[in-house]
């Protein structure tokens, strides 16, 4: 008899009085959790299958389902949890790398929540966004330029390419074979809907889509895939992938069963092969060289689209920074070690890089003491989960946040973490043809839509209340942030002082 290390993680609990046995979470379920047993005339469950998307419980028409956390545990040990021990266990089965989906869920120390927002009463008042204008719309881009006049004394437009945003959000680098087809129509429909813009990923843009190019960033990353001419003058931007924050200094892999015909022609690789981006640049191995690149690409597109250099939080990230501010590029965006991805190793997801709090407020405070923080804009991604959040990054110097995760949770995400198997049952990390089309892009958008106008209606009531009727004014003001719960060393790498203190 083979014997069974792995106890299931997730019960699924069925109330036999409400079931009506209609088989829908069978038809649902791709992952082949639920059956029909003849014998018995009843609906029956295999645990072991279970990923706890949630999907049979939203669409049990009778409520009649649960999913749990499995009651069995291991003899209790405070250095070997029961992840660390099924880690082993499946390792032990396959001497294969572990892989994990999402972002990193470990209980490490997080920063927005830890931050709080000042407000205004007497001696500066608050603002009530009702009655009065509040501005959330801004520019990224280079804004070290010279005031010029013309001979009658008019101003000059000598700004670089700039991208104008209504709101300082945008949908952060999901690729089409590590996405459906379908989450990507949602996030053009909703981006051009928004007046912000989204990231492509590393895989190329769909024809479909050119037509939402004034809102699209394009990506070029160390596989190339999808990059020609074309591509470049469809996008609004473009962004160059030196590293993402789920895992930094090592490149990236969409299986080959993700590579349908569709995906494969967009990415311009065989179907069914393996896409495998490399983890370095092969053209990139210092900052000269990523200016080449920049200044490539700015060259093959007329100098008329902004370009993005993307980095993951790491520990020496002001030195890099530096370096991309000064290799011509006009936005830097930076995505913490919180940051979502398809499949990521485990171990690099789970202990690689920095909270993008820290990452921020260093980079800030660098390039102002180096007299270059108008060479370049910042944008932040990597956990970014509400409008608080993206009113404390721009507090701590960004100009605007990248999202994903939250994006893709409004079209119906229920955080499974098990996207790099290529099975979602809301048809957002799949190409099953079932699957994908389970996800309606319209409505999809519609939510995307409604999400950040919350947002924005969130973030003009706090602005507001802090005295504040310009997104723009708020750009690194610390003042306006105390911390709380945390140390001297904490406070004194975020700039920020303790709760309590005054001005």
């Amino acid at each position: 008899m083979k014997v069974r290390y792995i106890l299931p993680s997730f019960e699924v609990l069925r109330n036999e009085s409400k079931c009506t046995a209609c088989r829908l979470c069978e038809r649902q379920c791709a992952n082949g959790v639920h059956s029909f047993d003849p014998k018995r005339g009843a609906m029956v469950a295999d645990d072991a299958k279970c990923v706890n998307c949630h999907r049979c419980v939203c669409v049990c028409p009778t409520g009649a389902l649960k999913i749990a956390a499995s009651n069995d545990a291991y003899r209790a040990n405070a250095n070997w949890s029961r992840d660390a021990v099924d880690e082993i266990y499946r390792q032990a089965q396959s001497g294969g790398v572990l892989l994990s989906s999402m972002g990193n869920p470990n209980t490490y120390p997080e920063f927005w929540n830890r931050l709080l927002i000042n407000a205004s009463q007497v001696t500066n008042p608050s603002i009530d966004p009702l009655r009065e204008p509040m501005e959330t719309r801004l520019r990224l881009g280079c804004r070290n330029v010279t005031i010029e006049r013309d001979r009658n004394g008019r101003l000059k437009d000598t700004l670089p390419p700039q991208l104008e945003l209504d709101v300082p959000v945008m949908f952060s680098a999901m690729s089409y074979g590590s996405v459906s087809y379908n989450v990507h129509a949602a996030l053009a429909k909703a981006a051009e809907r928004l007046g912000i813009f989204y990231n492509t990923g590393e895989g190329g843009l769909h024809r479909d889509f050119y037509k939402y190019g004034k809102n699209t960033i394009v990506q070029v990353a160390s596989g190339r895939f999808g990059v020609f001419r074309d591509y470049l003058d469809a996008a609004a931007a473009i962004e160059i992938k030196m590293g993402q924050g789920a895992k930094p200094g090592i490149g990236g892999h969409l299986p080959a069963a993700k590579i349908t015909a569709d995906v494969a022609e967009t990415r311009m690789i065989p179907e069914g092969s393996d896409a495998i981006s490399p983890a370095p640049h092969h053209d990139i191995y210092s900052i000269e060289d990523l200016r080449q690149l920049v200044m490539s690409l700015k060259e093959a597109t007329g100098y008329r689209k902004p370009v993005i250099v993307k980095v993951a939080a790491v520990h020496n990230i002001e030195a890099i920074a530096s370096g991309v501010a000064r290799s011509g590029a006009d936005v830097i965006a930076i995505d913490g070690f919180r940051g979502g991805t398809g499949a990521a190793p485990t171990r690099i997801r789970d202990n690689v890089g920095i909270p993008v709090e820290l990452a921020l407020a260093r980079v800030d405070e660098r390039l102002r003491e180096e007299g270059i923080r108008d060479n370049v804009s910042i944008v932040v991604g990597g956990s970014i989960r509400s409008s608080a959040d993206v009113l404390k990054a721009v507090a701590l110097g960004a100009d605007a946040c990248y999202i994903g995760t939250a994006a893709l949770i409004a079209l119906g995400c229920h955080l499974c973490r098990s996207c790099h198997t290529g099975i979602c049952n809301w048809g957002i990390a799949t190409q099953r043809p079932d699957l994908v089309k389970r996800l309606d892009p319209d409505e999809g958008a519609e939510r995307l839509v409604n999400l950040i106008t919350a947002w924005k209606h969130e973030l003009e009531e706090m602005m507001g209340g802090m005295g504040i009727n310009s997104i723009e004014a708020l750009r690194g003001n610390r003042l306006m942030l105390r911390g709380i719960g945390m140390t001297d060393s904490e406070l004194g790498l975020l700039g920020v002082k303790p709760a309590g203190e005054s001005m």
